[in-house]
């Protein structure tokens, strides 16, 4: 492919053919990406990053390592399987084969306990209908009565229990179930529900935990490092839908206990970083996108780039661009610095940040000066001059990372927590209005809390949705996942 090259003096059939020869290369990049996406097979995509590394170090130390963790897993899978409720079934012989099969006896007897194996079976769930009898006592002057108190409901003379609300919560937010595929499921169990009764009972849920949601968003910005990304939500409107924007704000809290948030948004302008985060310090790691601008000043929060975005630009330039291959190589290496900290357990450690700057720094170097002689011979519009102006436009905040060991080198947390989000936008396609994407976004916020900390969403939910309706505000801490964990493990110990 030609190279480009900048005019040295003013030349109108240059300029047009420079212009045109521009156009063809964003072109070509564009329909070589729809190629891909379209026709192009799982293994063209961009490869993760780790699964890069092993395959370019094959006595990669860490091998053992991963190697150990799949075998503690597969560990714990099995005690959770050998803790489940068990029964014994007892198969006898059947009077018929009660026959030796050398002398024809029939005074056969058992032998040991007999042959076991495993079988692990589903068990239906099951909904049942519960009366509740208040008991009421009368006094023999015949004037004073005494009713105890009845059952304690989620809304005003609500029919359902805080565990089937539960139960539909969690299989839209965790399982991206629609209501109407749930309302099927529970026709069958016999329990007919409209699915209007089905959105209303959500709605329900959601503004009875509105208070913790908007606590565990307050809890992540109070965090020193945030990470935050962003998705489009459809919303129904008059003709069409109308375009809405689901946000995430995850952290870590000092115990180093995930903590991760939703927050709905009409647009994608910078009032809902604002919203969640202005008058915070520390830093946030977030991609190029200027709605974050607003937060990221000398006064509040230090922005800290994505490198994961900027290897996906490179990779779109290598169709029409083979040169790209190198920066590409250029930010594995940096990848590889952390893969090594982590193989050697210093992770967020000073001497986490003593190898970044012997190491890192000169990759940023090397990238550096590729990037100023790669830049004078790409159209600027093209992708591969896109490629290097997100990095050259974006090469404070990348390098930041450098200077403190709690910086990651990506965001990729805060994009795998929009994932449900994404397949949940697939299933049901759209909120129904903005006050139904607020009620969402607060209800994704718990569930993928509890998710993080391997917590019963459902557990979680059937016993907060009864406690918050009565629970202090200044106590709210106590009844957000991490915390009700611990209450209950001290409960029950």
């Amino acid at each position: 492919m030609a190279r480009y090259l900048p005019p040295d003096h003013f030349c109108p059939w240059r300029e047009e053919a420079e212009e045109l020869r521009e156009r063809l290369t964003c072109v070509e990049a564009r329909v070589e990406e729809l190629q891909r996406r379209v026709f192009g097979r799982s293994s063209e995509r961009m490869p993760p990053m780790a699964q890069e590394l092993r395959q370019q170090q094959a006595d990669d130390p860490s091998r053992q390592a991963v190697a150990q963790a799949a075998q503690d897993k597969r560990r714990e899978r099995a005690a959770a399987r050998a803790a489940l409720p068990s029964r014994e079934v007892h198969h006898e012989v059947p009077p018929e084969q009660r026959a030796c099969a050398s002398c024809g006896g029939t005074q056969l007897r058992p032998v040991g306990e007999g042959k076991r194996s495993v079988v692990y079976e589903y068990i239906p769930a099951r909904l049942e209908r519960q009366e509740h009898v208040q008991q009421t006592l009368a006094c023999k002057c015949g004037e004073g009565l005494v009713t105890a108190s009845g059952p304690v409901r989620l809304g005003d003379k609500s029919q359902y229990g805080p565990g089937l609300v539960a139960h539909l919560v969690v299989a839209k937010c965790a399982d991206s179930l629609p209501l109407h595929r749930l309302a099927k499921a529970l026709e069958r169990q016999g329990v007919p529900m409209a699915r209007s009764t089905l959105t209303d009972l959500f709605h329900l849920a959601a503004r009875e935990v509105t208070p913790l949601a908007d606590r565990l968003l307050e809890r992540i910005a109070a965090q020193q490092v945030v990470q935050a990304d962003e998705t489009p939500l459809k919303v129904q409107a008059p003709g069409k839908t109308r375009q809405g924007y689901l946000w995430t704000f995850l952290a870590e809290d000092e115990e180093e206990t995930p903590l991760i948030g939703y927050r709905f948004s009409p647009s994608r302008s910078g009032q809902t970083p604002v919203e969640v985060l202005g008058g915070t310090q520390g830093a946030l790691v977030v991609d190029g996108h200027t709605g974050y601008n607003p937060v990221t000043t000398p006064e509040g929060r230090a922005r800290v780039g994505c490198w994961a975005h900027a290897r996906r630009k490179f990779f779109k330039a290598l169709a029409t661009a083979p040169e790209a291959q190198q920066a590409m190589d250029f930010i594995r290496e940096l990848y590889r610095v952390e893969h090594e900290a982590l193989a050697a357990r210093i992770v967020r450690t000073p001497a986490h940040k003593a190898w970044r700057q012997e190491k890192s720094a000169l990759v940023l170097e090397q990238l550096q000066r590729w990037l100023e002689k790669q830049a004078p011979l790409h159209p600027p519009k093209g992708p591969l001059g896109m490629a290097i102006g997100y990095v050259r436009g974006q090469g404070e905040s990348l390098r930041r990372f450098v200077e403190d060991e709690r910086l990651p080198l990506d965001n990729n947390r805060s994009e795998r927590a929009l994932r449900t989000a994404a397949v949940g936008r697939k299933n049901f396609l759209f909120v129904g209005h903005d006050e139904a994407g607020r009620n969402l976004a607060g209800l994704y916020s718990l569930v993928a809390t509890c998710l993080a900390n391997e917590i019963n969403p459902e557990a979680y939910l059937a016993d907060v949705l009864m406690r918050v309706q009565s629970h202090p505000n200044s106590r709210l801490d106590e009844l957000l996942p991490v915390a009700w964990k611990r209450l209950r493990t001290t409960d029950t110990s």
